[in-house]
């Protein structure tokens, strides 16, 4: 039985493929985990984070408050070491209202 000419290529192709050594295939590099787990709130003109750092590698935190009025200035809070297996609160406020608040993560 005799293949039709456009499936020859691909029945080829495919056989070729699953003969190739187990170290020949490309592998995607797991990446080492990273960063504490944050979880922000915000009550009235207060924004409040909690960062907790599951991983074994030292994280450095910063909160960013994002205030809602023109002349509200906005805020940057200072960044915090998180070690391992550690909590860590961060505060922070605007006049009035706040419009977003976030965290960033940085490798010391």
């Amino acid at each position: 039985m005799r293949l039709p000419r456009s499936l020859a290529p691909v029945t080829v192709a495919v056989a070729l493929t699953l003969c190739l050594p187990y170290e020949a295939t490309p592998y995607a590099r797991v990446a080492e985990p990273f960063g504490a787990e944050c979880r922000t709130r915000v009550q009235g003109s207060h924004a409040i984070a909690y960062c907790h750092n599951p991983n074994a590698a030292m994280d450095r935190v910063r909160l960013h408050i994002e205030c809602a009025r023109w002349w509200d200035l906005d805020t940057d809070s200072a960044p915090v070491d998180t070690g391992p297996a550690v909590t860590v609160r961060l505060t922070g406020r605007c006049w009035k209202e706040v419009r977003s608040v976030w965290v960033s993560h940085q490798r010391p």
